[in-house]
């Protein structure tokens, strides 16, 4: 009887060996691919303490690079990425990127929906207007306008208010990588609030100084959500990957 066990058992590692496939892991998934949109002031390395986690757990994964200059644009950027990924698909928006998935995600192919510290605008909303309802930040103050209409943080904003827990290197560097933000993106409007339809999905962050906290808990109720909350600066993906990347994968699921 032992022996009959350590043959099967035996069985089961040479085939995942073979195959690629991880006992326990890729199988429970439903979703074969994550793709995951940056937000504003960003690129797509702002997830990678996120991809190696859903990697390891066996999904796909492919992190958008959004241009930042219109939600037409950044849509089409996150569609074309669908489009070229192994479905079904979870797809994941920081920030500005939760504009960006709540319309994107009306493609077939998306099962599932995932905010982290993201905004969520319902139907008709465009991120100006959904923002409005709540006080205005202290934050706003180190957004910077160039000539073209293009935004940026201040390394200072970064510092305090963006990225306030992360370690002074990280700081940097996110300063250093960040994306212009063209302000035609924020007037922009959503035609079909995906998460009306969909699994959603949803990451708070308690220390959020970019996007109200309160904003984020009432997105959540408005989703019918199922959410965390971690607590965060405004990137949590950095702070707390792992949360997020198990959030991640729950939707996955």
């Amino acid at each position: 009887m032992n022996l009959s066990k350590y043959t099967v058992g035996l069985v089961v590692l040479l085939t995942a060996a073979i195959t690629g496939a991880v006992p326990g892991r890729s199988q429970d998934l439903s979703a074969k691919t994550a793709v995951l949109v940056h937000g504003a002031f960003a690129d797509g390395t702002s997830w990678h303490k996120v991809i190696p986690i859903l990697e390891k757990a066996g999904l796909k994964v492919i992190a958008v690079q959004n241009p930042l200059d219109s939600l037409e644009n950044d849509v089409a950027a996150a569609k074309r990425a669908i489009g070229n990924a192994e479905g079904p698909v979870v797809l994941v928006g920081h920030s500005w990127g939760g504009v960006v998935i709540t319309e994107a995600g009306n493609d077939p192919k998306v099962k599932s929906l995932v905010y982290v510290a993201a905004y969520a605008p319902d139907t008709g909303e465009s991120l100006q207007s959904a923002r409005s309802k709540y006080p205005e930040m202290e934050s706003r103050t180190t957004f910077m306008a160039d000539p073209n209409g293009y935004l940026r943080i201040s390394d200072e904003g970064i510092s305090k208010y963006f990225a306030a827990d992360l370690t002074d290197e990280e700081k940097k560097i996110v300063a250093a990588t960040q994306g212009p933000f063209h302000t035609r993106t924020l007037t922009a409007p959503v035609k079909h609030a995906a998460w009306r339809d969909k699994p959603t999905f949803m990451v708070v962050a308690t220390k959020d100084a970019i996007i109200p906290p309160q904003m984020e808990k009432d997105q959540v109720k408005a989703a019918n959500a199922t959410a965390i909350e971690v607590p965060s600066s405004h990137v949590a993906m950095l702070s707390y990957p792992k949360e997020v990347a198990d959030l991640i994968l729950k939707a996955a699921k």
